[in-house]
């Protein structure tokens, strides 16, 4: 069908595409938004790219200065792509809270009232949350880890960490971390949702604590410094998340959801 010369661009969709599409758009900008601003966050932290790299590398740098080590760049352009990767890396650490701004301003208006009230500190605890994973690997985790394995070097070998592996070495730490600290928010979502209750999570217990240490076991590296100092956080993280259900989920919001997630089912799914 054609348009007049002043028409809107979708007037030839009916309702159900020009919303479609509009959400779409509207999805587009928020994307922009975000990538411009990590885009922004990284132009001003690239003149820093090597100071940012010697403040990652201090907990190693420190452990190594004692058994007279020092780090290497294997490959030619090793000493330039590390800084530049990493400060990608902190680019997108601290646009975070932006680009989740920017998710909440596009899923916050098809949400009702009562969900907005629940979603939205959970965002904002997940931020910290993750942010608080990665403090810990940091400042408590690395130290350990990077004194047990340069300590555990075997007599006559020098150890020389090359720059490109250690980088990838602890942002993968970063996220294991930042992930595992989120324990206490997915607690309170299988209560709050209806999936299972807090004394049904408390049961359980013992599963958790072995599936902690298991967890650990692959997230991190094969000693077992690092995976105690994963699995015991893991631990007490699903205890503070049983903690925030007792104070904020009453047991009539947990009839509640768990018979909104009974009804969910089909009838040839319920028991």
């Amino acid at each position: 069908m054609a348009t007049g010369k002043g028409a809107a661009p979708h007037d030839d969709l009916d309702p159900t595409e020009q919303t479609f599409v509009s959400h779409l758009a509207e999805l587009r900008t928020r994307l922009m938004r975000a990538i411009l601003c990590v885009l922004g966050v990284l132009l001003v932290l690239m003149p820093l790219s090597n100071q940012l790299y010697a403040w990652l590398s201090a907990p190693m740098l420190e452990k190594m200065a004692a058994v007279g080590a020092q780090m290497i760049a294997t490959e030619v352009a090793s000493p330039f792509l590390a800084p530049f990767k990493l400060t990608c890396f902190v680019a997108v650490v601290i646009s975070v809270p932006y680009i989740f701004y920017q998710l909440w301003s596009f899923v916050a208006p098809g949400l009702y009232r009562h969900e907005k009230r629940l979603a939205f500190p959970l965002l904002v605890s997940s931020i910290g949350l993750f942010y608080l994973g990665g403090a810990f690997a940091y400042y408590i985790v690395f130290p350990l880890i990077f004194g047990f394995l340069t300590a555990a070097a075997p007599e006559g070998v020098q150890v020389m960490t090359d720059i490109s592996k250690y980088l990838d070495f602890v942002v993968v730490m970063f996220f294991a971390f930042g992930l595992a600290f989120e324990v206490p928010v997915a607690t309170f979502l299988v209560v709050r949702t209806g999936i299972s209750t807090r004394q049904d999570l408390a049961r359980k217990r013992p599963y958790i604590i072995v599936g902690a240490f298991v967890l650990a076991a692959v997230l991190t590296p094969p000693d077992p410094v690092s995976q105690t100092l994963m699995a015991i956080p893991i631990c007490i993280l699903y205890e503070l998340g049983l903690l925030f259900c007792r104070f904020f989920i009453s047991e009539e919001d947990e009839r509640e959801a768990e018979a909104e997630a009974a009804t969910s089912l089909s009838p040839a799914d319920k028991p």
